[in-house]
């Protein structure tokens, strides 16, 4: 059951996110923008959505990435591959909890420090590296349909993502990207909905495994 429950929290992690980007439109939607606007311009330095969210990445979505992690690790498979995903996926929590806190960017436009800008792209380009990698190993834990669908979820991520970065190079220069916002959140998207695939398909193979165990689930 403890491992079933960390397995949902990757769930919880993929709506926490998208939570963060609604209510950040529902508070603040003079500043927020879905089509132009980046995630990481949420969290910016004296965005004012910055405190919220900060607040749902670090106290939210990061500790149950981590718990999911866990319960990765305690799933049933091929040990190595599963360990290898769960410890890359702590892995990526624990370098996104960075983000927010250490390695903020400047609000568009405000002339800020162009090295903080500069660190957050690259500690970004280092998460999403490791975010690919676990799915590269997560792919293998399943069956050949669960590691088609995690390619192809590679592929949407690394291909809006590299799109998101040539048309968001004009925000450096506090200029208009009209679709970068919409390229990233595409990108993203096809992240957390692998990680809900991935945590639902991890659940019903660890019921599978206790009933072929003679173990019942709890509350049967």
């Amino acid at each position: 059951m403890t491992r079933k429950i960390l397995l949902l929290c990757g769930v919880l992690a993929s709506i926490a996110y998208v939570a963060t980007d609604l209510l950040s439109a529902i508070f603040f939607g003079r500043y927020h923008n879905f089509t132009s606007q980046a995630i990481s311009e949420l969290m910016a330095i004296r965005a004012p959505s910055e405190r919220l969210a900060d607040v749902i990445n670090v106290l939210v979505f990061g500790p149950l990435m981590i718990a999911f992690g866990v319960g990765v690790w305690m799933s049933p498979g091929r040990p190595r591959l599963m360990r290898a995903t769960a410890g890359l996926i702590v892995a990526s929590a624990l370098l996104g909890l960075t983000i927010p806190t250490l390695f903020e960017m400047n609000v568009r436009g405000s002339g800020g420090d162009p090295r903080a800008d500069l660190l957050h792209i690259l500690v970004t380009l280092a998460l999403w590296l490791v975010m690919s990698t676990f799915m590269g190993t997560a792919a293998f834990v399943r069956g050949p349909l669960f590691r088609w669908y995690s390619f192809a979820s590679i592929a949407v991520m690394l291909l809006f993502g590299a799109l998101t970065g040539i048309v968001g190079w004009p925000m450096l220069r506090g200029q208009p990207t009209p679709w970068m916002g919409l390229l990233e959140r595409i990108s993203i998207g096809a992240h957390l909905l692998w990680v809900v695939v991935f945590a639902v398909a991890l659940a019903r193979a660890a019921t599978a495994h206790d009933r072929s165990r003679g173990l019942r689930p709890a509350g049967a």
